[in-house]
């Protein structure tokens, strides 16, 4: 894994969570684990750390990352059966033809341009994955390409089979254009509903002026509440009290962890039609995938139409790691 914040992360960061997610479960499965990951990590294997935690490290530092990747692999690659990355695809270059087995997985748009400049050299036991066929889409120009799916935990979230009639909708991402704050504030004012926005503040220029114009002025703390970024125990009892979560995304998510997050808690997910947002809602199950503001807006009115525990028992039969990590595990036995 990339280094720059840790594994796992203690508020932001879906695929060191994921990372630190399939260590602990192949782990428990009987595998020797082996975690190379930024200052900080933990698993219950063996964990080697490298590089610093800063999103925002320089060039220099990057390229020294790599070389210290590509000493490790160098020397240890023969150790290992099976080498599975969810950084770099350059951290593979020392090893793209030995024989141990490699899985490339990507949690966010490809660069077809790596693609075909690795399948252009010679390698062998490579299998690239993506979390959702929209993700796939983006990178499937040559290689083998196979759709695994992102996971949770869902032992970890506490199920909440009522909720109260007044309960809120909610929000949760960063507070960024593609994302759709502003689109879920109008859904639950012209709804009647309490919004619950929680997540970081955007941090680019055109985000934080979006923001100061589209979203703060309507933050009252009553009917639209600003909770900040929010850890795991706090996600866990916000997304429980909610009567759904809103998922306006106009961006290129590749998945939307927090939908699967939310339909752990037994809370469905109201999401725009795009990206990889149909491959995670079952229509009508798990929530509704909707076309635009004033879909959303109707199906917020018939949100108790959905069964909570199904919701749930849904979700987890198609995303739990333990699910997900055999699915990789099975990419290595073929």
């Amino acid at each position: 894994m990339d280094p720059g914040i840790p594994v796992p992360p203690v508020l932001y960061g879906g695929h060191e969570r994921l990372v630190y997610l399939f260590a602990e479960e192949y782990k428990k499965l009987g595998h020797e684990v082996t975690l190379l990951a930024g200052p900080g990590s933990h698993c219950s294997g063996a964990v080697v750390t490298f590089g610093v935690n800063d999103l925002g490290r320089s060039r220099i530092t990057r390229y020294r990352e790599i070389l210290f990747v590509w000493k490790y692999l160098h020397k240890h690659a023969s150790g290992f059966d099976l080498i599975h990355n969810f950084g770099r695809l350059a951290y593979l270059l020392p090893v793209l033809n030995h024989p141990v087995k490699k899985i490339m997985s990507y949690g966010r748009r490809v660069s077809p341009f790596g693609i075909k400049v690795v399948n252009a050299l010679p390698n062998k036991n490579l299998v690239f994955t993506a979390c959702s066929d929209y993700c796939v889409s983006t990178g499937n120009v040559a290689g083998k390409w196979v759709t695994v799916y992102n996971s949770i935990d869902f032992s970890a979230y506490d199920f909440a089979d009522v909720t109260d009639e007044d309960a809120p909708l909610v929000f949760l991402s960063r507070i960024d254009i593609i994302k759709g704050p502003h689109i879920a504030i109008k859904v639950a004012l012209e709804s009647g509903n309490k919004l619950i926005i929680a997540g970081n503040e955007p941090s680019t220029p055109d985000n934080i002026a979006y923001y100061n114009e589209f979203v703060r002025p309507f933050i009252d703390q009553e009917k639209i509440v600003y909770n900040g970024p929010v850890n795991d125990t706090q996600k866990n009892e916000l997304l429980g009290k909610c009567r759904a979560m809103l998922f306006p995304l106009s961006g290129d998510e590749a998945f939307g962890l927090v939908m699967i997050e939310a339909m752990a808690c037994g809370t469905p997910v109201i999401a725009f039609n795009h990206a990889a947002a149909p491959e995670v809602v079952d229509e009508g199950v798990s929530g509704f995938i909707v076309n635009n503001e004033q879909e959303m807006l109707e199906a917020v009115a018939k949100i108790r139409l959905i069964d909570r525990s199904r919701c749930r028992q849904i979700a987890r039969q198609r995303f739990d790691v333990k699910v997900i990590a055999n699915a990789y595990l099975n990419l290595f036995n073929e």
